[in-house]
Formats: structure tokens, sequence, C-alpha cells
């Protein structure tokens, strides 16, 4: 497929395979690895043309001047709906350098709802150090987004759904605050997907994925992805190139392999989930189950308002307490208890083992993360069977 000017009208799917993509010079159907350190010129007026900006072209890896990366972002930019998108290592360098592109010592960000604990550790306890200061809301406080932003609050970040709560944040309304304000709203969307939401058209300014999770979703790479306008992007750019962020070429391929089954995958993965939830909610063994596709599930509204699917994730509350709902947890077969996900294979954790280890109980139970939680990622194994693994562990 050769980029033409309507690659942004083209369906989803149809972006999953072809966006972004050129045959190159030997015919291959798709972007092949370059995994070139740097590249060269046929004069020094051509490397010129290049580092001062007046022609597209390839350079040096470590400034994503590469096409293989190249690619893989403009695939990611039509997905979300952006402009331009940058890759990074991870969603953490992801995450930081769109922190660090955007507040200066003495401006203030605003968090809303539960997060990774990764990010709840970088806002708590790294940006302190720069003077970076962060007022934490709950989910059910944005409410009082108005009273708290400030004439230096420059990002307010979330995730919906959250992690591992899946709170569901109306983007809209939290976006209006942050714009009226003349904040950036970044949001991550990686429990979502794009094939699930599309946060920059409810009016974020910037969208943030840990691509390891659904994107790649084979549970075999690490990296993270910003997109937005080309102005956001091109101020962060810097810093992932001085920082020294880059997602390596060879990550880029296996993410741009992955890309191509995402709507397939994660559709699969929202009916997986649909039916694991329903079941969980009527076993006797669990108190609570948190899923954004239950009509009884508190965000379900604002979910079926945002999103066009449910996704993967369940977060439930065995009622037990951390002795007993590790022992449920070790008893799963075809759940492997492990951290991440958005992979093939499903997987289970206790949030307070992995996630959120970090945390304080103190800040932990304030969030109802509890002892009893369990989190499943569900992936591609026929439902019936997850169904009855979580059926004989949980007794």
């Amino acid at each position: 497929m050769h980029p033409d000017h309507n690659e942004h009208e083209k369906g989803l799917s149809t972006l999953c395979v072809h966006g972004g993509e050129q045959l190159d010079t030997q015919g291959g159907i798709h972007a092949p690895l370059y995994n070139h350190s740097t590249f060269g010129f046929p004069s020094t007026q051509a490397l010129l043309d290049v580092v001062e900006g007046r022609v597209e072209g390839n350079l040096y890896t470590r400034y994503g001047l590469n096409p293989t990366i190249r690619s893989v972002e403009r695939k990611l930019a039509l997905l979300e709906g952006g402009e331009a998108a940058l890759l990074f290592s991870s969603g953490m360098a992801a995450e930081a350098a769109t922190i660090l592109a955007n507040c200066r010592t003495g401006d203030h960000v605003i968090c809303i709802g539960d997060v990774y604990g990764g990010t709840f550790e970088l806002l708590d306890s790294n940006l302190p150090n720069f003077d970076i200061k962060t007022t934490f809301l709950l989910g059910s406080e944005i409410g009082r987004l108005p009273e708290v932003i400030t004439d230096r609050t420059r990002i307010v970040f979330f995730e919906t759904p959250t992690n591992p709560n899946m709170e569901v944040i109306e983007i809209a309304k939290a976006a209006n605050v942050a714009k009226v304000n003349g904040a950036l709203t970044v949001v991550d969307n990686t429990f979502a997907s794009p094939v699930n939401q599309s946060p920059l058209k409810l009016g974020a300014d910037i969208v943030v994925h840990s691509t390891t999770k659904y994107l790649g979703g084979h549970s075999d790479l690490t990296g993270g992805v910003v997109i937005g306008s080309k102005a956001v992007i091109d101020s962060i750019w810097v810093w992932r190139k001085n920082l020294g962020q880059m997602m390596a070429p060879e990550v880029a391929f296996l993410l741009s392999r992955s890309l191509r089954t995402l709507v397939v995958r994660v559709r699969q993965q929202n009916a997986t989930a649909q039916a694991v939830a329903t079941f969980l909610q009527g076993h006797p063994k669990v108190k609570t189950v948190n899923y954004p596709g239950l009509q009884n599930f508190p965000g379900h509204s604002i979910a079926a308002a945002q999103m066009s699917g449910f996704g993967g994730m369940i977060s439930f509350l065995y009622d037990g307490d951390a002795a007993a709902t590790r022992a449920a947890v070790d008893r799963l077969q075809l759940f492997t208890i492990a951290a991440s996900l958005g992979g093939v294979e499903s997987l289970v954790t206790q949030p307070i083992t992995t996630t959120h280890h970090g945390m304080t109980p103190e800040e932990r139970q304030r969030r109802g993360i509890v002892d009893g939680m369990v989190r499943l990622s569900c992936g591609l194994e026929d439902s019936a069977d997850l169904i009855a693994d979580l059926n004989q562990a949980l007794g």
C-alpha cells in the first residue's frame, strides 16, 4: 500500500495491515528490518538536507531516523487518529519524556484515578526531585478537578480503564477542564487499545501506550509510544533523543508484525473477558467483579459512551484474606502467574504482589487495592476452558 492522503479515512483493520507501509526497493510487502545504527549519504548536501529538516530521511537510529521505526510510528499515529507518534524503549520511558518535555521546576501535574505502580512512583517519588509536584485524585473525585487545577498545572494524566480497579474516567469531561486552564490531557490508553477507545477524538491532547501489552500482544517485546499533534510530539522528540530512550529497530519490527493482527486479537479478548466476568459475577466466592462491560459496574454507562469494546482486563475481589487468595491463584492452571498483560496467553496476578507492591499499604487501602484483589488478563484461549479453570481454582 502506497501512503495517500485518504489513509485516515480507512478502517482500523485496514490501517493495522497497510497503514504506514510502503513496498521497499526489493518488493517486500511490509517495511523491512533496518537494524543499522547509521545511514550513509551520497553527498554532504544530502546529509545536511536531512539534518536540517528539509528532506525526510534516515540518519541515526537513536534519533528515530530509521525507516523501520518511522514506518511503525506512522501506523500508530493513524490508529489513534494523531498527526505523529514516537516510539520508546518502554511505556515508562514514554511517560517520563512526555512529562519532562512539558513541565519545568515549580510546575504541577494532576493524576486522576488509579495508575500503574511505576507511574505512581515516577509522579510521587521521582518528579518531586525536580520540584514537579502531583496532586492525586481518586477516580470518584473527578468533580474536584476544577478546584485543584492551577495556573502551574501543565498535565492532567489518567488511565482509563484504570489499573487495577478498571475505573472508567470520562475523557471529554477531564479534557474540557484541562483545556480551559491551559493544561494538556494525557491519556494512557494501554488497557483499552485503539480498537476499543480513541482518546484524541474525545478531546485528549496526548495518548501514551505501553506497547508491551496489547499492541505487542505476544509477551515478546517491551516498548512504549506517544501520539498526538505534530507540535506536541516535536517537543517530546528532543527528550527521547537526549535521554537515549529509543526503541530498537528489531523491537519495532516485531511490533509492526503484531499490529497487523491487533483488531482480531482484541475483539476476541473482549468477548472472552465478557464471558469470564459474567461467570465470576455469579460465583459464591467472588465478592465484586470490576469489568466495564457488566451492566451493574459503576462506570458502565460512561464506558458504553466512550468505548467501542470493553477490553480483556478484569479484576475481582475474592472472598478471603491474602493467604486464601494466594492459594486460589496458585491453583489456576491455564492462567499463568505473571506481571504484564495483553498477550495471547491468559495471565493472573495479585496487584499487592506485583503492579502495586511498591505502594504503601495505606495508599493501597485508600484506593481499594486490597489483599483479596485478583487481576486477570484474558488471552486467546477458549473462554469455556478459562471459566473451567477459574471454577476449579476458586473452590
